[in-house]
């Protein structure tokens, strides 16, 4: 499965009646969330990020409806809570959390960024830390606004720079190895040469990516419209062993 998203990096997948369904009942999840939570919305209170905020079990369930494995190609396996992603109207706008060259990037860039890449220490050098198997996204309602965006292709791009930067140095030791450099010029010949997609999608359907894809959010636009909770997507990213097994698999 993954190796099918390669070379341009992202599935659609849907419409399918168990995708709907499961979204359906993540949707009446999320709302009663966005009610209670005390969690700060960012970008100048127009993102939730909502990591782990979905309260689906491992097999994915939420409210009694499965996890539409069915309509997926992937094996079925244990899933963390999933992140609930609110995007609403205005995005991105300043924040005292983001500095003027981030929040430029943000807005001109889409934030583009590759997953499981963490800042770590005080000058926030990026390590592999969280390898994932892939990534799903599920939108949970009907709306074009702020959608996903990749660029296609992006996934060799990433995998060669970042084995590069990685090969001189044992495996075992590729989580706590700085990659900052390597990524930020791998990112840059993306810019270059790959093409920037977006990926609006509705409940029903599902956004497969590769995992090594560069992707980000594109701001809301003038004249977009959603519902009064905003646009809602829930991601799943489960995580493999190792970094190795992250970078030199399919």
């Amino acid at each position: 499965m993954v190796g099918a998203t390669t070379d341009r990096g992202w599935l659609r997948l849907g419409p399918h009646p168990a995708i709907a369904a499961w979204a359906a009942a993540a949707r009446t999840a999320a709302l009663d969330i966005l009610a209670a939570t005390a969690e700060p919305w960012r970008c100048g209170g127009t993102w939730f990020v909502g990591v782990d905020a979905l309260p689906n079990g491992p097999d994915g369930a939420i409210g009694g409806t499965p996890f539409p494995w069915e309509a997926l190609p992937l094996a079925p396996e244990p899933l963390h809570r999933g992140q609930l992603s609110v995007i609403r109207p205005g995005y991105p706008q300043p924040s005292a959390e983001e500095g003027p060259a981030a929040f430029a990037f943000r807005r001109d860039r889409d934030a583009a960024h590759l997953d499981g890449l963490l800042p770590i220490g005080p000058d926030r050098r990026r390590m592999v830390k969280e390898p994932h198997a892939w990534i799903l996204g599920l939108p949970l309602n009907d709306t074009s606004a702020a959608p996903l965006t990749v660029w296609e292709g992006s996934a060799g791009i990433l995998r060669a720079a970042l084995l590069q930067a990685l090969s001189p140095h044992p495996p075992e030791v590729w989580d706590r190895i700085d990659i900052t450099g390597p990524y930020q010029t791998a990112r840059r010949q993306i810019f270059a040469s790959c093409r920037r997609v977006e990926l609006p999608a509705r409940p029903g359907e599902a956004t497969l990516l590769h995992r090594l894809t560069l992707h980000g959010v594109a701001p809301w636009r003038p004249g977009d419209s959603a519902p009064p909770e905003g646009r809602m997507i829930a991601y799943f990213r489960p995580q493999l062993a190792s970094v190795r097994q992250w970078l030199e698999t399919a």
